[in-house]
């Protein structure tokens, strides 16, 4: 025991050695501990946070820990300034690794879990998902590489700068994808719509059939596929139909200006009863809006309580079809447009008038049929 190796005796390298051991141990032990009690308390709950826990635990090297219980271990002997460094150097790089490797294992459990959950959901969430993690998984590993390199003495000044001056190069050769990246990310994580959506975007309108890393594409009304950049598609006013509550109808209609006052007043209240005796409807009003030669003009709003557009026209329908027996029933025509045409009759001139066309004495005028 009395013996001296590199200034420190042997009982002093054996403390150092089972402290190492005891450390490293202990930390290997713990983290089993902790494992199994998290992953108990995973089974009982939904949230994937606790998952996330467990894989990133499980991760940690023992090889780690192990530098880690010699850097403990060494703190007890008197060793010289350079293995002094090296030591910790090595500690330090081992944890910041480890670091990395605990986030890198809790981003793939996070895509995992998203992927499981949005596969019947949301399909194109897994790229965009995937997407944000390849990001962040390159951002981690960079940041920790930074920091590794730094500890050990290297002036990573120069290297930010010149990293930073090629990324401001490469964002502006790219800014255009970049652009549309984000935007997708946008539409992932801020949802305006999602696949399976009705949007009408300007004068284009269809269903949502996929959200891409650039292009968002959606099916037409008419059979063809439009294909909108993510990042112009965002800047635009999109209309999202398959969130529409309730679906506000606004319509209107003309009676014959002959139509006696009496009936007029008549005709809200029947509107009403018309509106209000469909299924899934909230009447709102009808009122005599405009009196226009040679008409008189109604206006009516009602709601129907139900977003889908084939139960929306059967509704109308129905309304029209009973609105025009009612009106039969009171004797009421609706009006219809009039249009008078002017008929002349060529005559052969004389002289200098040969060749045109003069008015005949008689003018006839020709009236669409109204009823009055």
């Amino acid at each position: 025991m009395d013996y001296t190796i590199l200034g420190n005796t042997t009982a002093d390298w054996l403390v150092a050695l089972v402290t190492a051991l005891a450390v490293a141990v202990g930390l290997d032990a713990l983290k089993s501990i902790l494992v199994r009690r998290l992953t108990i308390l995973a089974a009982r709950t939904e949230t994937k946070l606790d998952d996330i826990a467990v894989a990133a635990l499980r991760s940690t090297k023992f090889v780690v820990l192990a530098i880690v219980g010699i850097y403990a271990g060494a703190s007890l002997l008197v060793l010289p300034d350079r293995v002094q460094l090296f030591i910790g150097r090595a500690a330090i790089v081992a944890t910041l690794v480890q670091i990395a490797i605990w986030g890198d294992h809790a981003l793939r459990t996070w895509l995992a879990a998203t992927r499981a959950q949005s596969s019947s959901v949301d399909p194109d969430r897994i790229t965009s998902s995937a997407a944000i993690t390849f990001l962040v998984r390159v951002a981690l590993w960079a940041i920790v590489a930074l920091m590794v390199l730094d500890n050990l003495g290297v002036n990573i000044t120069t290297l930010v700068a010149s990293l930073g001056i090629g990324g401001i190069a490469i964002a502006l050769a790219v800014q255009s994808i970049l652009g549309d990246l984000f935007a997708s990310l946008s539409i992932v994580l801020d949802k305006p719509f999602v696949v399976g959506d009705f949007i009408i975007v300007d004068k284009m309108l269809g269903t949502v059939e996929k959200i891409g890393l650039k292009t968002t594409r959606v099916r037409s009304l008419g059979g063809e596929q439009i294909v909108f950049s993510n990042n112009d598609l965002l800047k635009s006013r999109i209309q999202n139909l398959r969130r529409m509550e309730s679906r506000r109808i606004v319509f209107g209609f003309g009676v014959s200006h002959l139509t006696p006052a009496p009936v007029l007043r008549e005709l809200p209240e029947m509107i009403k009863e018309i509106v209000l005796a469909q299924p899934q409807v909230r009447f709102d009003r009808a009122h005599l809006n405009g009196i226009a030669a040679p008409t008189f003009n109604f206006e009516v709003v009602y709601y129907v309580d139900n977003t889908d557009y084939t139960v929306y026209m059967n509704v109308q329908q129905e309304i029209y079809l009973s609105l025009i027996a009612g009106l039969e029933a009171r004797g009421v025509a609706l009006a219809l447009p009039v249009q008078t045409v002017h008929l002349a009759r060529a005559v052969q001139g004389q002289g200098q008038g040969q060749g045109q066309a003069q008015p005949d004495a008689t003018t006839w005028s020709e009236t669409d049929a109204r009823a009055a």
